[in-house]
């Protein structure tokens, strides 16, 4: 059996440790107020090591949005009825809202992000799209089963609704400074967002949500 190189191991130890960090300072303060002299600082090591595994703070950035990427790859399942398609669509949002919440710092600082990098601009519309479509089909799934009532035209808003709401209901929760931890609102979000749905739905699948949602409005 091959024995484990004791450099390699350690060397990738510091650079979780470094990107670990540096998400939690570029959440808490924004990455643009996060030098890498902070980072590694705040790391007890000097500022050489961290030049050594990345040699500009975009390199950092870099792969954490990599690392968002595939936080936020889900997309639901096809559902066996529409009260479970519902279930689907809620918990898909609620798992795309916990990943902006693990990475709000990209979302708090787009703008400045997308300027600075072309490929970050790119990579953030691949995902939009996708998220787009997977909410598109969904929509067009309900339809077809009977459990939602609207046009292709209405798909089309509701489904750009939807995304932009989730997107950026956690900045809006921020703005409100609302009592408790931000990331509690996360089912909050997911409300905010079903309650666009709404009223297209039908039958089962109304009752179904209405039933989901009686949490929130209670």
């Amino acid at each position: 059996m091959k024995s484990l190189d004791g450099n390699a191991v350690r060397t990738q130890r510091t650079r979780q440790r470094i990107l670990a960090r540096a998400l939690e300072l570029f959440n808490e303060q924004g990455e643009a107020n996060v030098a890498t002299g902070a980072i590694a600082a705040s790391l007890g090591i000097s500022p050489g090591n961290l030049y050594y595994h990345f040699r500009r703070k975009d390199a950092i950035v870099a792969e954490l949005f990599h690392r968002f990427e595939q936080r936020i790859d889900v997309e639901p399942a096809p559902a066996s009825s529409p009260a479970a398609a519902i279930e689907d669509l809620w918990l898909y949002l609620h798992l795309m809202l916990e990943a902006i919440w693990e990475f709000r710092f990209l979302y708090r600082g787009l703008d400045d992000l997308v300027e600075r990098d072309r490929k970050l601009r790119e990579s953030f519309n691949r995902i939009a799209q996708h998220k787009l479509d997977a909410v598109t089909r969904l929509c067009e799934g309900l339809v077809r089963s009977g459990a939602m009532r609207a046009s292709r035209e209405e798909i089309r808003a509701l489904s750009r609704n939807v995304l932009v709401v989730a997107t950026y209901w956690l900045s809006f929760q921020a703005l409100r400074r609302r009592p408790g931890p931000i990331e509690d609102g996360l089912g909050h979000g997911a409300y905010q967002v079903m309650a666009l749905v709404a009223p297209f739905l039908v039958g089962e699948a109304r009752e179904h949500l209405d039933e989901l949602s009686r949490a929130y409005i209670d």
